[in-house]
């Protein structure tokens, strides 16, 4: 969840490696507004994220629709 960005309720979420394999990302589905259900308006947002130092994943903070990303390393 992120209240700056307007991202709540993540959820159901699946990996991939970028094409040339050196980036992970995450891909999951979440609500523009606090009174979202698991309803059909939810999105499908993607984004990369990093490694902790003790081997955990670091997902970062859910970026908000129509900010523009660039494109897995590869594409």
């Amino acid at each position: 969840r992120s209240n700056a960005n307007g991202v709540y309720g993540p959820g159901h979420n699946g990996f991939f490696k970028s094409p040339d394999g050196t980036e992970d990302w995450i891909v999951y589905h979440a609500n523009n507004s606090t009174g979202g259900g698991c309803d059909m308006n939810r999105t499908t947002r993607a984004q990369k994220f990093t490694w902790n130092a003790d081997g955990t994943p670091n997902f970062g903070t859910p970026v908000a629709l129509g900010v523009t990303l660039p494109s897995p390393s590869g594409e």
